[in-house]
C-alpha cells in the first residue's frame, strides 16, 4: 500500500490534521501545507457550485497516494470510520479546531503506517 499522507481539512478551510507516511513527498513548511489545504478547499466550495446533485459541505479528508493505489476508497472509508469514533466522539473536542487526540493518532498510524 502505497501512502503517503492525510490531511483533514476543516468546513472553513483550515487544516486540523496533517500526517505524513513514508519518504515518497518531500517535506513541507507549515505554510505550504495551509497554503495547499485553502486551494483545495477553494477548488471543492467552486466545484460543489457546479454539482448537479447539489453542494456538499464538512470536513474533507485527503489521502495521498500513488496512482497505482486501488483502495483508496476502502481506506478513506475506514479514516472516516476512525475520525467518527476517535474524534467526533471525543467530549473534549471542539469541532473545527486541531485534531489533537492520541487515541486517533494510534489508529491511524495502525491502519495507514
Amino acid at each position: 500500500m502505497a501512502i503517503f499522507g492525510l490531511w483533514v481539512i476543516n468546513k472553513a478551510g483550515g487544516l486540523v490534521y496533517e500526517r505524513n507516511f513514508g519518504d515518497g513527498l518531500p517535506r513541507l513548511t507549515s505554510n505550504e501545507y495551509l497554503v495547499l489545504a485553502g486551494t483545495l478547499h477553494g477548488i471543492h466550495a467552486i466545484t460543489s457550485r457546479l454539482s448537479p446533485i447539489g453542494p456538499s459541505s464538512g470536513t474533507k479528508f485527503v489521502l495521498l497516494t500513488s496512482l497505482a493505489e486501488s483502495t483508496a476508497d476502502v481506506v478513506l472509508q475506514k479514516v472516516y470510520e476512525v475520525y467518527a469514533d476517535a474524534v467526533m466522539k471525543n467530549p473534549f473536542h471542539t469541532p473545527e479546531m486541531p485534531i489533537r487526540s492520541e487515541g486517533f493518532d494510534r489508529r491511524i498510524t495502525a491502519l495507514l503506517g
